[in-house]
């Protein structure tokens, strides 16, 4: 009986301890032991879209949806919001530079209006590619103009630079757990030489540079390393040979046996193009025009291909250890049409879903992008 006493004190005296630890952790949070929450997350996601490319048209319908006020590029890329704002990084590719107050022009020589900046922000990019072929239509003023305009949006760019300095430092984004570098390059400048003093103005693709760049990001502490390219022949829907021959060599190169570049990017062919795993490297050839107006093809005809594109979204998981290769493992694409009469871009699945005639548009873009084996290296549909 004693003992039976003895045990009912003792509980007693712990219960009683109990409650006054319960009630001080009240009175004071920080003293509180947090209840066990959900693992931390492992794992981020990546979109990508294709060459932004402001036509007249697209600047005139930017100016009618602003109200004869400015320039609003937000109504014509709302449809690629529901891909974009739900990444953990976003990536956009801007092909033209930004023009002075009020000189602005599309083809031949592209001069875009600034606020397409704040559109790319607030649809959720991140980080935009800026080295092009039309990276020095107006020459470093442009370059600068259009570098300033997206930073006072706040969207990171990776190919042009303002500066020495700027040219050799490292665009890092967050995604999630991960840091994420963005680099860029083009396969020309359309014979436009560096402004004079400024051989560090455009990223040039150069296959020794591209990799050393990969592997001062790893350095630096990138733990996936993205390269956008300006590359490929016009119309052809076909990766050409040195896109072929350059994707290879780039997704060999490695370090401690881990590969430098973990994603390829492309852009330029006006047409949306094959996805490939390249030396278990994911490459998309290229991403096809995301806002462009109408686009004439080598023969001079009205092509509606310049208006298609794919929108690319990676899922990316740490690993298992330290210093180990994050791995994709989901990877899809999204087929998008630019409506050149609406000037909106437009889900094709979903426009499809919803009863309008674009399966054939849609079949089109799949049957390309799935042309080089995707489907069977895991490349799915949706965003």
């Amino acid at each position: 009986m004693i003992a039976r006493r003895h045990q009912v004190a003792l509980a007693l005296t712990a219960l009683l301890a109990v409650t006054a630890a319960w009630r001080a952790d009240a009175r004071d949070p920080d003293t509180r032991t947090a209840a066990p929450g959900p693992p931390a997350t492992r794992t981020f996601t990546l979109a990508a879209t294709g060459d932004v490319l402001p036509h007249a048209s697209v600047i005139d319908r930017a100016h009618f949806d602003a109200g004869g006020l400015g320039y609003d590029f937000r109504p014509m890329l709302a449809g690629a919001e529901p891909v974009v704002a739900d990444a953990d990084v976003a990536l956009c590719h801007m092909d033209t530079v930004y023009g002075a107050s009020g000189d602005y022009t599309g083809s031949p020589l592209f001069r875009s209006p600034p606020q397409i900046a704040d559109a790319l922000a607030a649809t959720g990019y991140d980080s935009c590619s800026t080295a092009s072929d039309h990276s020095l239509e107006d020459g470093a003023p442009g370059v600068r103009r259009t570098l300033d305009a997206l930073d006072r949006a706040g969207v990171r760019h990776a190919g042009t630079a303002r500066t020495g300095a700027e040219a050799r430092a490292v665009t890092l984004l967050r995604a999630g757990p991960a840091k994420v570098a963005h680099l860029a390059y083009t396969y020309d400048t359309d014979g436009r030489p560096m402004p004079a003093g400024q051989p560090w103005a455009v990223n040039r693709i150069d296959e020794n540079r591209v990799v050393a760049d990969a592997r001062a990001a790893r350095a630096a502490g990138a733990d996936v390393v993205v390269v956008s390219l300006h590359w490929g022949t016009e119309w052809q829907d076909a990766p050409d040979t040195f896109q072929i021959t350059l994707a290879r060599r780039l997704t060999a190169s490695r370090t401690g046996g881990r590969p430098d570049i973990d994603l390829i990017l492309g852009t330029h062919a006006h047409v949306p193009q094959a996805y490939e795993k390249v030396n278990g490297t994911w490459v998309v050839y290229g991403l096809g025009h995301q806002i462009a107006g109408d686009m004439f093809n080598a023969q001079g005809l009205l092509d509606p291909r310049g208006s298609q594109s794919s929108a690319a979204r990676f899922t990316f998981a740490a690993p298992a250890r330290p210093g180990g290769r994050w791995q994709v493992t989901g990877a899809a694409f999204v087929p998008q049409l630019f409506d050149v009469d609406a000037g909106r871009i437009v889900d094709l699945d979903k426009a499809l879903a919803r009863g309008a005639d674009v399966g054939g548009v849609r079949d089109r873009i799949r049957n390309v992008v799935l042309s080089r084996g995707a489907a069977r290296a895991g490349l799915g549909t949706g965003g």
